[in-house]
This record gives structure tokens, C-alpha cells and sequence, in this order.
């Protein structure tokens, strides 16, 4: 069963979320983050939520503020406010008595997801779907032009997925602060990063990069033919079904197969 439900962040901001609920008690938790100027029905968040729920999971997706249905001014986002964003939700999974917690994240829901897992001792485990691992290069979607605006004035308007957005310089120095791939060399909790060998966006090197920095804690998945939605959806039922099993097997359910819709 799935329902909307709302809670509020740090702010006193309603974030909207998609509640993925087993027809019996969970097993375990998984929270997940949309990617940039996206919101929590994207296609793969949506279908991997939907599988780990058929094996048992309670799973949560949710729109950041500013995106999606949440409130909020996307103009003020930052990383730093997503994590704790995403630490809100985690918030609310614990409310509902589940113990073990993992999470999810796709393109900078990626990012998101392992700032959080470094700093919150309540998560268990990450999955990291077409993320980055190198220095952030958060105006790379930016013209020349616009970041002489940025420069200039503090602020730039862009458009992304049909809509007219802008962001001030918080959003680009706040990023600039945030190291990916040392985050990824400390983590000390298993991540499952995913990605697709033919990611227009971020490419897969990016992946094979976090496998390098954290060898120990790092299972590597890449999708032959996948692009940075993984909007095929055959690609969506094999990302579905590994990121459902490794967190099977990441809560200690290691005796049989998880159900599969």
C-alpha cells in the first residue's frame, strides 16, 4: 500500500512524501532522494520503492523542499539543507517503530544520501544510483554567461525539465563545500553504487571512482546500456530488483529471496 503523507523540516517547511507500507509489519526501512529539479515520482525512485516494499520494506520517497509538491522556495536549496531534510525523514520512518534504516538516492539524491549515511548513526546502509564522486562541479549545468551572472549578481535563472528556476550563490558555495569522494573514503557503512555505462550525465567513471576511494564498503553495479534515468524499463526492473535484494541482504535477511510484483 502506498499513501501521501507531509511532515515538516528543519524550517517548519511541509515536505510532501509517497509512504510505501507491507501489507504485514516492516522488515526495515529505506528513505530515498530525488535527483536535481526533479521531484519523488520519478520513474526509478518510484519502482524501486515499489519493489522494496513488495519484500517487506517500508520505503519512503519524498520531495525536497522546493521541488515536487513540498514547500519552500527551491531558489533557497542547498545540500546542507537536504541533508537535514532527508535526516527529517529518517525521523519519521523511527516514529513508525522500524529500527534498521538504509538509504537511496538518485543523481544528486545520490549526494544527498551519503552525506546523510556519514553523519546519522541511524542508517545502516546506502544506495548511490548515477551519483557523483569527484569535486563538485555544481555549475556545470550553467552556461558561460550565466556564470558571469552568478559572479555578478549572486543569483541565476535557469531553465531545467520545463521549468523557469533560479538559485543564489548559496546553493554553488554550499556544494563547493561538501567533498564526495572523501565522504565516500570514510564511510564506514556498506553502499550500493549503481550506475549506467552510458550516463549522458554524470559518467560512469564517476562510479568506479567511489569503488576506488572505499574498496571495503563499496559493491559496484553497472547496467549495461543504462542512461542517467534509467528510463528503459528493463533497466528500471533489473535496478529495482538489485537494489531490493542487496538491502535484503544488508538487514540480514539472507535466507531466501525477497518477493518480487
Amino acid at each position: 500500500m502506498e499513501r501521501q503523507i507531509h511532515f515538516d523540516n528543519h524550517l517548519g517547511e511541509t515536505l510532501a512524501g509517497t509512504l510505501h507500507e507491507p501489507d504485514g509489519p516492516p522488515l526495515a526501512a529505506v528513505v530515498a532522494g530525488h535527483c536535481f529539479t526533479c521531484s519523488r515520482h520519478t520513474g526509478i525512485l518510484r519502482r524501486i520503492c515499489t519493489s522494496l516494499c513488495d519484500a517487506g520494506f517500508m520505503a519512503l520517497r519524498f520531495d525536497f523542499s522546493g521541488n515536487g509538491q513540498s514547500q519552500g522556495s527551491f531558489e533557497q536549496s542547498t545540500w546542507s539543507k537536504q541533508v537535514l531534510e532527508m535526516e527529517a525523514a529518517i525521523d519519521l520512518v523511527q516514529q513508525h517503530g522500524v529500527q534498521w534504516i538504509g538509504l537511496a538516492g538518485h543523481s544528486l539524491g545520490a549526494a544527498i544520501a551519503l552525506l546523510t549515511a556519514h553523519r546519522q548513526a541511524a542508517v545502516s546502509a546506502v544506495c548511490r544510483v548515477a551519483g557523483r564522486t569527484s569535486p563538485t562541479r555544481a555549475m556545470h549545468f550553467l552556461t558561460p554567461d550565466q556564470q558571469t551572472t552568478l559572479s555578478e549578481a549572486g543569483r541565476v535563472e535557469f531553465t531545467s525539465r520545463g521549468r523557469n528556476l533560479s538559485l543564489n550563490s548559496d546553493f554553488f558555495d554550499d556544494a563547493g563545500r561538501h567533498d564526495l569522494e572523501a565522504t565516500t573514503r570514510a564511510l564506514k557503512v556498506p553502499m550500493l553504487v549503481v550506475h549506467g555505462d552510458r550516463d549522458e550525465i554524470i559518467s560512469v567513471s564517476e562510479a568506479h571512482l567511489a569503488k576506488e576511494a572505499n574498496p571495503d564498503h563499496v559493491e559496484l553495479v553497472i547496467v549495461s546500456g543504462g542512461d542517467h534515468m534509467l528510463a528503459l524499463p528493463e533497466h528500471q526492473k533489473q535496478v529495482s530488483r538489485t537494489v531490493t535484494e542487496w538491502f535484503f541482504r544488508q538487514a540480514g535477511f539472507s535466507k531466501g529471496e525477497p518477493k518480487q510484483s
